[in-house]
This record gives structure tokens, sequence and C-alpha cells, in this order.
């Protein structure tokens, strides 16, 4: 052993251990490994290899990145790399046994990663740990006290422990020695797991009286080179004679025994006779030296009834068997023995649960993946035997998959039935394992299924048609509403950008009039809009995705601009300048009930905002004169009296119907004299006494001459833009993109007969010189009001046609 020792410390100092080193290097499709070999006990700081020659490295460069080892199922670090040198060295000293603890293993391999970053590389390594004669045999006990009678004849056995020697191969127990003895010889046997028995037989009769007791040496010898060994004593003590053994029925017994019996249930009885008397024939049941600890751990043994009873858990995929070796003692002075036998088979139960191994899985999948495909590759199993390990599959879930058994413990998921994501974005699937056992026993596994998206649905406005009502007179840039669409599909597929499908009107593309947020579907107003010129505007609003291909949607939007209280009343008649007053004569002896006056006043805003009502604003003598609030006619509330002041001022209001309203004043200053006036019928035609075009007539005419040319241009713009579209039916109603409605007359009313018949007004004022008398029914063909200037005067009047001015045009 110190020889071994003296060789083993001259390798120690060599550096790398080279004379058991091997370096191989295998390559295949898609791993490279290095392997290398060494000896266990290698002291610290031993090199085992170069890696960075081995592996082709630069030391120089490897100096500067970062190096790890990485070992499988080992938290102790045995190697380090050396950055410097680039050689693999032992950190710490690493023992085969401790490593790879199983004997039948005849070589130990060691796995480790090398990673080198920087970049990132990654060396597979293999070391393999060769065993060295490191560890004696050694018996489990070290003195064993055998008695033995005189009467034992020759060949008698005796079974002696056996030695355990941690070291694997050539280097475990190879043979026993037994001191030089006259009577006792030993005989080795090999077990099936290759470890070896010592008997010890008796070769020649004892004699008590000349050698009682025998010191015998059994020695076990490894097959190490230097060669290891371990003793034990044995001493025999020779007893009287006791010359009867007791025997069992039989030498080997045969029992069989279901799996998980209950702790306590009896499993045989053993019976041996001794022919002897006495305590010679007095025996006592033991389980043998060949009994393992692993079965004495589950059956115990009754050492005076010989029942052999279950103590532990017997399971039949761990254990299928058990050998039991029993021997029978007497009590005699010189005690004698036999042996049997007993051998427990063990039958299967349900008591394992069928197991699933998912063996290739993918969890994430496109909602358009075709039916039939394979997105699961499923193994089962079960350990139990027969009927207990036949195993099923299945679903029990109503999901669009199905099972397809490929072999007798494979089955392939497949998809059944065509997925959408937007209604189930994921499946979680239970599978569900059966065996054919009674009662049956199962386990289930769930798997997640992930849908990805595609584009596979458009953009959906909540409504089809959206009608946006816009007060006149807004700020340009105004938001007018948000209109926003939902698309199902996730990711780019749900991104939307909103855009206006271009549509003229007048020269004008929708783009200048409005604005529209691609990204979030605000619509914006580029312009302030006015209703007396515009109404309405009809176009479209598409909404699209990001997907490949993609795909839109659009909505049709209808925006009615609503009317403001934004123009003033203008007051037509009486006419004056800016700022002045009118004056007026009227003749002291008018009745009471005559029209002084009348007030008229037109507004350009929507029927609503545009009725006009009259008011006194002020008023010299309120009991003298009465103002209709409707049509502004200054009536007489009474005759004139001497008392009444010759000269009256009215200040008339007229206001609008819009909130807040808007007005315009007129003042008239009435003069009274003694002129008498004779009356005539309004539409007769008396002869002119002064010149018909009066500074007043004068500029009526020339204002109504400028609306009427302005209506003039209206009309011909309206007619080039009706050329531009198809021509409607002759039945088809008005547009209702008119830029002036039909029922919107320029002058007001004084009264109003039928919207749908004809317009009927008659304007009645006076002036100084005259009267202007509008009086005639217009169908609704050709609406037109004849304006005609009349003097004052004691004779009939004719309606001048050559005085006639157009107010309002037909449309």
């Amino acid at each position: 052993m110190s020889g071994w020792n003296s060789t083993f410390r001259m390798h120690r100092e060599k550096r790398c251990f080279s004379a058991v080193f091997v370096f191989c290097t295998l390559w295949s499709s898609t791993l490279s490994v290095t392997r290398y070999s060494i000896p266990e006990e290698m002291e610290r700081g031993s090199v085992v290899a170069n890696l960075a020659a081995d592996l082709g490295l630069e030391v120089g460069v490897l100096a500067h990145r970062e190096v790890k080892l990485e070992m499988f199922q080992e938290s102790n670090k045995y190697l380090d790399v050396n950055k410097k040198t680039g050689e693999l060295y032992i950190v710490e000293k690493m023992d085969r046994e401790y490593l790879c603890p199983s004997k039948t293993a005849t070589t130990c391999f060691v796995k480790l990663d090398v990673i080198i970053e920087s970049p990132l590389r990654i060396f597979n390594i293999e070391l393999e740990i060769k065993d060295i004669n490191d560890n004696a045999p050694h018996f489990r006990r070290d003195r064993v006290e055998l008695d033995v009678s005189e009467s034992a004849t020759p060949g008698e056995r005796f079974s002696l422990p056996n030695a355990v020697d941690p070291d694997g191969g050539i280097n475990t127990v190879k043979m026993y020695k037994l001191s030089e003895s006259e009577h006792f010889t030993i005989e080795i046997q090999t077990g099936s797991d290759g470890t070896k028995y010592v008997d010890m037989v008796l070769t020649k009769a004892l004699d008590r009286e000349e050698h009682a007791v025998h010191h015998l040496i059994l020695t076990a010898v490894d097959g190490g080179v230097p060669a290891r060994s371990g003793t034990a004593n044995i001493i025999v003590r020779v007893l009287d004679t006791n010359d009867n053994a007791p025997r069992f029925d039989h030498p080997v017994y045969s029992v069989n025994m279901t799996e998980n019996s209950p702790i306590g249930t009896l499993v045989m009885k053993l019976n041996a006779t001794d022919l002897d008397e006495g305590p010679n024939a007095e025996i006592k049941y033991s389980f043998t030296l060949y009994t393992s600890e692993k079965t004495q751990d589950v059956f115990a043994l009754n050492p005076n009834t010989g029942e052999i009873t279950v103590k532990g858990t017997i399971d039949y995929e761990e254990m299928k068997f058990y050998e039991m070796h029993v021997e029978a003692k007497d009590k005699g002075q010189h005690p004698l023995l036999g042996q049997c036998k007993v051998v427990v088979r063990v039958t299967d139960m349900n008591d394992n649960y069928p197991d699933i191994t998912v063996k290739s899985y993918k969890s994430t999948v496109n909602e358009n993946i075709p039916v039939g495909t394979v997105i699961a590759i499923v193994g089962i199993s079960d350990r139990d035997t027969g009927d207990n390990g036949k195993v099923s599959l299945s679903i029990n879930q109503n999901l669009p998959f199905v099972l397809n058994k490929s072999s007798d413990v494979l089955y392939e998921l497949k998809v059944s039935e065509p997925l959408d994501r937007e209604q189930v974005p994921e499946y979680d699937i239970t599978l569900v394992v059966t065996d054919g056992g009674t009662p049956p026993l199962s386990d289930n596994e769930t798997i997640t299924l992930h849908l990805l998206d595609v584009n596979d649905n458009g953009p959906l406005f909540p409504q089809s048609f959206y009608t946006i009502p816009v007060i006149e007179n807004n700020a340009p840039g105004a938001l007018l509403s948000s209109l926003t669409a939902f698309d199902p599909d996730l990711h780019e597929n749900q991104y939307l950008v909103y855009f206006i499908i271009e549509k003229e009107i007048v020269n004008t593309s929708m783009s200048m009039l409005f604005s529209i947020n691609p990204e979030n579907g605000n619509l914006y107003a580029l312009k302030t809009f006015d209703y007396e010129i515009e109404k309405e505007f009809l176009f479209h609003i598409e909404a699209r995705d990001s997907g490949v291909p993609p795909l839109s949607s659009n909505v049709t939007v209808h925006i009615i601009i609503v009317d403001q209280n934004d123009n003033t009343p203008v007051i037509v008649s009486p006419w004056r300048a800016h700022g002045s007053v009118v004056e007026e004569k009227i003749p002291r002896s008018t009745d009471k009930g005559s029209l002084v006056s009348k007030v008229i006043a037109i507004d350009t805003d929507s029927v609503q905002n545009s009725r006009i009502t009259y008011q006194f604003l002020q008023v010299t003598d309120a009991t003298l004169f009465s103002l209709d609030q409707y049509n502004g006619e200054i009536r007489t509330m009474r005759m004139f009296s001497y008392r009444d002041p010759r000269h009256q001022r009215l200040v008339v209001i007229a206001k609008d119907n819009g909130d807040p309203a808007l007005s315009a004043t007129v003042t008239i200053k009435l003069s009274t004299v003694e002129t008498a006036v004779k009356a005539y019928s309004d539409m007769t035609e008396v002869p002119l006494e002064y010149d018909i075009f009066s500074d007043l007539n004068l500029y009526l005419v020339i204002g109504l001459g400028s609306v009427s040319f302005l209506l003039l241009i209206t009309i011909l713009v309206t007619c080039v833009l009706k050329c531009q579209k198809p021509m409607p039916s002759k039945a088809a109603p008005p547009s209702r993109n008119s830029v002036i409605s039909e029922r919107n007359s320029t002058i007001a009313d004084s009264t109003l007969v039928s919207n749908d018949a004809y317009w009927y007004s008659l304007f009645l004022a006076e002036t100084r010189k005259g009267k202007l008398v509008v009086r005639q029914p217009v169908p609704k063909a050709g609406s037109r009001y004849i304006v005609s200037s009349l003097p004052r005067s004691t004779g009939l009047t004719e309606t001048s046609d050559s005085a006639a001015s157009t107010l309002q045009y037909p449309k």
C-alpha cells in the first residue's frame, strides 16, 4: 500500500497527469463534445488539459473575455480555467465513488459547459473520472462468533459476512483468504449482481476437548494494483453434542401476495422440527445474512412461532418478488440450525395512476390554421400491468380539436374545426387519460393554445349614417365630431387610418372644407360656414386597417348647417339715409284708424330667426298712435285735437325672433297739416302731381335693384352647378343643397297666406310725395313682386309696369 501511495504522489507532482489523459473531439451534425479522462483524487491545482489549445482559442484574447464553467447536477466547484494560460485545472479533489455512486456503472462521466462571452461561445466538455484503488475492503462485522457442535460433520457450512469495497471494476473485492486451519476452509459464491459471498466449510471433525475455541482471520482482497485488503476475526466455539439440527418441511416455499397488502397481514407460518428433546428441540427462527435489508424492511419474522407478516409497503412496480432466507436454530447446549428459502411473488393491483407526457406541442398558432393540422403529440403510460396498464386518452370538452391514435401509447391532437380568435382567443384543452383497471384510475393534463391574429375583420362603424349639426359662423379648425370605428383584430390589423373620400362641390373638394385626424377619426371644419350660403354637405369617410392586405369600410356623413341669428333686420320702408330721420306729413283731419305709415323690415336668417315684430321704442303721445306688432302698420287711435302738438316723434324698433334677438330702429317725424287729402281706391290710377321718382322712391328702387342683381348672380351659379350634375326628374323635389330655399324670401312678407300655394304680399307705405303699392298674386313657379310708386293725389292711381322691380327670383 505504501508503494501505491508513493506512486500516486509521484504522479501528483506532474503538471497534467499526462499518463491517464485522453483527448477526443466528437463532431456531429448539431453538437461538438470534447472529452477528457482523468483519475479520481487528483491534487488541487493539477492541470487537466490546455483548453485554449484544444478549442483553438488565443490565450491573449481569452484573458480579456469572461469565462464561466458550469457543471451539470453538481453544486461544488471542482474545476476552473486559468485565463492567463488557458489551462483547465483541479479546484477540489474529485471522488469517483461520490460522483458516480452506482457500482454497476462501468464508466463515470461528468458533463460541463465552458461559456466564453464577447462574443458568446459554448463548448461541451465530458470528463471521464477513472477509478483508482483508493478504498480497502471492509466487513460489516469485524468480529464473527460461531458456535459449532463437536458433533458437526465435515462438509457443514457456516455463513460468514461478506466484505464491501466502494471501488468498482477490478478494484472491488476479488478473493477471500482464511488463516491456516486444519478444520475449516472457505468457499466463495458469486451472486447475480456480482457480489461475492463466502461460506466457511468444516473439513475435519471437531474435538472440543482438544481445541475448544478456534481463532481464525478472514481476509478480503481487492483486485487493485497494489491490492488492498480488509480482515474480520472469526471466533469458533466448539459446543458439546447436540446432534440433531432443525429441519423445515420444504427447502423452498413459494407464496403469492397482492401489492399494498395491509400491514400485519400473515404471509405464511414456517414450521421446522427437531428430533431432539428439551432445550435442544426448542427452535428460534431468524433471517440469515442472505436476506437483504430491503426485504427485512417489508416482512417481519416471529422468532418463536415462525410467522412471516407484512410490516412495510409491498409495491409491485418496485419489486416483483422477494426472497427470504430463514434459519431455524434449536436451543440445545450446542444449537443446531436448518435453513429454507421463502419466495414471495407479488400480484399487481391497479394502484398507479396513468401518466400523460406532451412530447411535441405548439403553444401558439394562427387563427386561420388549416383543419387537420397537428398541434401536439401526446404520450400515455401506466406502471401497472395487464388490464390495469391499458390506457386510453380523451378530451372531455366540446372543443374544435380531435385526438387521432397513432399507436398504443401515442396520440395526435389535431384541429377539427375552423378557429376564430375574435370569438375564442385561447383554448385550455384538458386531456384525460384512463386505465382499464377496476375501478379505473385517471389523470389529466391541461395545455393552453393561444391563437395569433390574422387580418380577417374589417373596421366597423357604430352607425352607417351620421348626421352632424354644425352651427354657422364656426371657428376654422373646430371639432365637429369623432367618428371612431372598431376593428376586433389585434396589433397592426387593428390600427385604423381615417380619411375623407374626395368629392367636389362647386369646384371645391371636401378636403378643403373638412379635415379628419387619420389616427382617431376626429372631424374638423377647415372654414367658417354660412347658413345663408350653404346649408348641408354629404360625403363619405373611410376607415382602413393596417393589415396585409388592408381591409376598410366607409360611412356616410351628413353635415347640416344650423342657422344662427347673425343677421340684423334691415328696414326697407320707410326709406331713409343711414341715421337720418324720416319726415312725414299727415292732415290733422285724419280719421281714427287711418293708416299713417308702415314700417317694413327684412331678415335674411332662417324662418325662425327672421320672424320680425314691431314695437314703439319712443312715442310723443301713446294715446294717439297704435303699431301692429306683426305687419308694422301705424294707425291713428283717435282724431287729432287742438291740444295735440303739431309735430309727433315716433321711434319704431323692428326685432327678430332669434336668441339673443337683433333689432333695427327707425325714427319717423310726423307733421300735421291742415290740407285735406281726398282718398281714392288703392288700385285706381290718378294723374300725377309730382315726379314719381322722389328721393325716397329712388333709394328704394336702387336698393331693390341691387338685391335683384345679387339674386340673379346666385341663380346663374346655381344653374351652372345643376348643369354639372345629372338632370333630375321633373317630378323630383328640389335639391336639399340649394343655396337659397324657395321658402326664404329676401323681403319679409307682411301677410303669409300659404307656403305651398302662392306668395301674397301687400306693402303700403306713405312717402312724402306718394304711395308705394305692391299687390300681386304670384304662382309658386315664378315668385316675384311688382312694385309701383304712386303719387299722393286726389285722382285714381294706376300700377306702373315700368316701375316694377323684382324682389325675389323664381327658383
